[in-house]
C-alpha cells in the first residue's frame, strides 16, 4: 500500500470511529394532549364528597412508533390546595415516576399549577417553588423524566393524581406531552465513511 493509500484508509478509519463516538442531538419535537377537566378526585370515588381520593387517569394517546430523546410534562390544575396533591406519570411501557409530593412537615397554602411544565433541565425543583408554579421546574427528588429517554413513545400514556387530604377539591384542565426526538448526527458520518470507504477502493485496471 503505498503512502497516499495509507492517508485515505486513515481518513476512513477516523470519520468512522467518530460517527461511532458522535452524541445524539436533539431533532423534532412533538406534543400530544390537550383539554381533560377532570375532576380531582373522581366523582365516582367513594371518598370524593370529602375531597379525597384518586382522579381518573388521563390518558393520551400516541399513534406513531418514535423513540424518546428527551421528554417535558405540562400541566393545568385549578385546586384549593396544591399540598395535597400528589402527581404521577406513567408510559405506556408502565414506566411510573412522582413528579410532585409533599411530606406533612413542609405544609403550606396556595392553589393550582398554572402552565406548570416538569423538565429535568429546568434551573429550579418543584420544591423550591410556589404555586401557582408557572414557568419550568425539574420534579420531585430523586425523580427524573429521563427515565423515560430511549423509549418508544408508542401507546397510551397516564398523568395520575391522588388528592391526599380532605375537603379541598380541584380540576385537571390540561396535561401535555412534549416529546423531543434524537436527531443522530452519527448517521450522516456513518454514511460519509461508507462513501470514502467506496471511493478510496482500489480499482483492478
Amino acid at each position: 500500500m503505498d503512502a497516499r493509500s495509507e492517508v485515505q484508509w486513515i481518513v476512513v478509519i477516523l470519520v468512522v470511529v467518530v460517527g461511532a463516538s458522535f452524541p445524539v442531538f436533539a431533532g423534532p419535537v412533538h406534543i400530544y394532549g390537550g383539554d381533560f377537566n377532570l375532576p380531582i378526585p373522581a366523582l365516582d370515588d367513594p371518598k370524593s364528597e370529602y375531597g379525597q381520593g384518586w382522579m381518573d387517569d388521563a390518558i393520551i394517546e400516541i399513534p406513531g412508533h418514535f423513540t424518546i430523546h428527551d421528554l417535558d410534562v405540562r400541566i393545568n390544575i385549578t385546586h384549593t390546595n396544591v399540598f395535597d396533591l400528589q402527581i404521577f406519570l406513567q408510559s405506556s411501557a408502565d414506566t411510573r415516576i412522582c413528579l410532585n409530593m409533599y411530606d406533612f412537615r413542609e405544609f403550606f397554602e396556595g392553589e393550582n399549577y398554572t402552565q406548570t411544565i416538569f423538565d429535568d433541565e429546568a434551573e429550579t425543583a418543584i420544591e423550591q417553588a410556589e404555586p401557582p408554579f408557572t414557568g419550568r421546574f425539574r420534579p420531585i427528588e430523586s425523580y427524573k423524566l429521563s427515565k423515560f429517554d430511549g423509549e418508544d413513545a408508542y401507546g397510551s400514556w397516564r398523568l395520575q393524581i391522588c388528592d391526599m387530604w380532605d375537603w379541598d377539591t380541584g380540576t385537571l384542565n390540561s396535561f401535555e406531552l412534549i416529546i423531543t426526538t434524537p436527531e443522530p448526527a452519527t448517521a450522516v458520518l456513518l454514511i460519509l465513511g461508507a462513501s470514502l470507504v467506496t471511493l478510496f477502493k482500489p480499482r483492478r485496471t
